[in-house]
C-alpha cells in the first residue's frame, strides 16, 4: 500500500458508549439500547466532539486536509464525519469499515456473556479474541479481510494521496495490524493496554520503511477538556 498518509478518526461519543458504560459499571447483563447497532447516534458530547474537530480542521492549512474521506455507514460515524468536514469534497461511505458485528452477543455485557453463554467464553479463551468468531457475528480476522480489501481499493484508486477514514475501536487496532504489520500476539496486548478516546487520531505516514505511526490516539485536536 502507497499511501501518502492515512488516519483514522473513532467516532465521537454514542448514546451506546454511554447506555453500555452505565450497564458495564452497574453489573447488568443487557445494554439499553432501542437502536440496531447501525442506528445508533451520537450523545450530545459526542456531537461537541464532531464540532471540534471541525474547528481543527478549519484551522488546519488545506494541504494537510484529507484528499478522500471514507466512512464506515453507521449513523455515529456518518454524523462525526459530516459535522468535522461538513464541505469535503470527496466523501464516500463503505460498508467494509463498520463495526464488527457481535451476533448473539449483541447488547451484552462482559457479565452477560458469562452468565448467558459460558461455553462462548472458554471458546473464546481457547482460540484467542483474533480468530474468535462469536455465533452469528464476526472475529477479528474477519473485519481484517474486508478491511483490507478497502485500503487495497482505496490504493489502487488514490495512489500516495491522504486518506481519513471514519469508524470504530476495532479499525484502529487492525490498522496497526495491516499498516504496520504487527503481529497477533503484539496487537492483543497493545489492544488490551491501549484506549482509543472517541474522535481520537490514529494517523501513518510513508516512509522509507512503509507506514509509520504519527499520532496514536490523539486527542489534542479536541481542545482542552
Amino acid at each position: 500500500m502507497d499511501f501518502g498518509w492515512i488516519g483514522l478518526i473513532r467516532h465521537g461519543e454514542s448514546t451506546g458508549n454511554v447506555a453500555r458504560e452505565v450497564a458495564e459499571s452497574g453489573g447488568h447483563e443487557l445494554i439499553d439500547i432501542a437502536w440496531r447497532d447501525a442506528d445508533v447516534p451520537l450523545s450530545d458530547t459526542g456531537r461537541e466532539q464532531a464540532a471540534a474537530l471541525g474547528r481543527w480542521f478549519a484551522e488546519q492549512p488545506r494541504a494537510q486536509w484529507p484528499d478522500v474521506v471514507v466512512s464506515s455507514p453507521y449513523r455515529r460515524a456518518v454524523d462525526t464525519a459530516r459535522l468535522a468536514l461538513p464541505d469535503h469534497p470527496l466523501t464516500v461511505v463503505d460498508e467494509r469499515l463498520r463495526d464488527r458485528e457481535l451476533g448473539v452477543l449483541d447488547l451484552l455485557t462482559s457479565h452477560g456473556v458469562t452468565a448467558r453463554f459460558p461455553d462462548e467464553v472458554v471458546r473464546k479463551r481457547r482460540l484467542g479474541k483474533f480468530y474468535y468468531r462469536p455465533p452469528g457475528g464476526e472475529s477479528w480476522a474477519d473485519v481484517t479481510l474486508r478491511l483490507r480489501a478497502l485500503l487495497t481499493d482505496l490504493d489502487r484508486a488514490h495512489p500516495g494521496r491522504r486518506v481519513l477514514l471514519f469508524g470504530h475501536e476495532v479499525t484502529a487496532f487492525l490498522l496497526r495490524y495491516l499498516l504496520e504489520g504487527l503481529p497477533e500476539r503484539d496487537l492483543l496486548a497493545y489492544a488490551r493496554n491501549t484506549p482509543v478516546p472517541n474522535a481520537s487520531l490514529t494517523s501513518w505516514t510513508r516512509t522509507d520503511r512503509g507506514h509509520t505511526l504519527e499520532h496514536e490516539c490523539a486527542t489534542a485536536q479536541l481542545g482542552p477538556r
